[in-house]
């Protein structure tokens, strides 16, 4: 169980969902207990944030992290393939606020870190164990995580759209289950909210090449798999609760999203127990 860090440094340049910004990331090795670093190297000094949930600083429809100058958002897709990949520490070097959309899923940086390899270090990892039951709670949409020697994420998905309705999953979080059965699904989005979305600022990026899109009775997006919003949905969840480091619990969640997943992170590591 030691920590492990990339191969080599590994480049892909694309665009922003929500920024419609054209990016270019360098995912680079780091020394032990660096966790995951994101420099904005476009900025004065290049200034870095640390991937923490103490970090957080907004979850509208991403999670944004924010030190000083340095703001990224939308990384939840990339930490979420460090996450189940293995990877504990790593510079990631971003010329603008957003890592690029690639095709709306986690597959192609968990490709990245494939084709860059991942070393072990002289260093022993570290894992953050819930010891007691931890909830966040809002109207009718709830997250929580339960003691469990291991990672898993059961989820429920409930959504009015005709083709949508109520989707369920239930995954025990490992490299090969995220590899064939997370790291691929896409985000969601609705016709419907393009407009408004634009009108925030977001979305700006989005098209049918990096997102499943529905009008009003069907998907404009050939699907990966008939349950890829709930899938997605446990991604997301993946990728914010690395937040909160080599996480170990079970998650059970109902209509969460980036705020709840990420009031939870915070909320775990009030109460966390770090063992090696």
């Amino acid at each position: 169980m030691q920590q492990t860090t990339i191969a080599k440094a590994i480049t892909y340049t694309g665009i922003g969902l929500h920024s419609g910004q054209d990016v270019t990331i360098t995912i680079k090795p780091a020394p032990p207990d660096t966790g995951i670093v994101f420099a904005r190297i476009d900025l004065p000094g290049a200034p870095q944030v640390a991937a923490t949930a103490n970090n957080v600083t907004n979850a509208m429809r991403a999670t944004t992290l924010e030190k000083g100058l340095a703001k990224v958002f939308t990384v939840e897709h990339l930490l979420a393939a460090f996450f189940a990949m293995e990877v504990d520490n790593c510079l990631v070097e971003i010329n603008a606020v957003e890592p690029p959309v690639v095709d709306g899923s986690s597959l192609p940086f968990v490709q990245m870190i494939q084709e860059a390899g991942v070393v072990e270090q002289n260093t022993s990892r570290q894992f953050v164990s819930v010891t007691e039951a931890q909830t966040v709670r809002v109207n009718d949409k709830f997250i929580a995580i339960l003691p469990y020697d291991g990672f898993r994420v059961t989820f429920t998905s409930i959504n009015s759209h005709p083709m949508l309705g109520v989707q369920f999953g239930d995954y025990e979080i490992t490299r090969d289950s995220f590899i064939s059965e997370i790291a691929s699904a896409r985000t969601i989005g609705f016709m419907h909210e393009v407009e408004q979305l634009k009108s925030q600022g977001l979305a700006l990026g989005g098209s049918l090449e990096n997102a499943v899109v529905y009008d009003d009775v069907k998907a404009l997006t050939p699907l990966r798999f008939q349950d890829e919003l709930v899938r997605h949905k446990i991604l997301d969840i993946i990728g914010d609760l690395a937040l909160t480091g080599r996480i170990r619990g079970h998650v059970i969640a109902v209509k969460s999203s980036h705020a709840l997943n990420t009031a939870l992170a915070k909320k775990i590591v009030d109460h966390i127990l770090v063992r090696s």
